[in-house]
């Protein structure tokens, strides 16, 4: 999957090493079996193509020919519209309204305690409890069908899904209260796109 940094093809992913952003935009595209160039990028040094493309050489960054984006969220919907199979948010209106509420929701209270975690200090510990009293709040959810709020995997379920992947690197234990999604996380990881997803230094994060 992927090429030299040098070699542009069609799709090119400015992606971090270690992410859930980055990490859901791959899992998007390993979902959709598309081929892309993927460049790492070390935090705090964006290569010059990057910063070429993105003054604030952020990442993710994906760039399609001449559309370069920047906003995960933005990314995945778009991917999902450019490459429409296997569709990755359900047809109803309703679903898709709910499923896409849930993601916001995700990405404004649980992400930035994943952040708080990776700081470390004493904030950090209060933000992992934090972090696992949401989730066990939201078990009903993820017992609510075979995948999050829907019975395919959707876009949800790419933000999802690396962020329980990471949880016992964060020192984040669910116990027998979060077993609904440790085993929705089990279904996931052992889909053969998922592994596609992983960067190196992601893989080692369950060893």
């Amino acid at each position: 999957m992927a090429q030299s940094p040098r070699t542009r093809t069609v799709l090119t992913l400015f992606t971090a090493r270690d992410s859930v952003q980055c990490h859901r935009v791959r899992l998007v595209l390993a979902a959709k079996g598309v081929s892309y160039e993927r460049v790492a990028v070390d935090e705090g040094k964006p290569p010059e193509d990057l910063t070429d493309l993105n003054a604030s050489g952020t990442v993710p960054t994906l760039v399609d020919r001449d559309l370069v984006l920047y906003d995960t969220a933005v990314i995945c919907e778009y991917l999902d519209e450019r490459y429409p199979h296997p569709p990755l948010m359900p047809v109803d209106p309703l679903s898709r309204a709910r499923l896409r509420l849930a993601m916001v929701r995700i990405e404004q209270e649980w992400l930035p305690l994943v952040a708080t975690i990776h700081a470390g200090g004493r904030p950090a510990d209060t933000a992992r409890k934090r972090l696992r009293e949401a989730l066990v709040a939201s078990v009903p959810l993820f017992k609510a069908s075979k995948f999050f709020l829907n019975p395919e995997m959707s876009l949800a379920d790419c933000l999802i899904a690396p962020l329980v992947w990471r949880l016992p690197a964060l020192g984040v234990d669910l116990a027998r209260e979060g077993k609904p999604i440790v085993d929705y996380g089990e279904r996931i990881f052992r889909n053969p796109g998922f592994a596609r997803s992983l960067t190196p230094e992601e893989k080692l994060l369950r060893e």
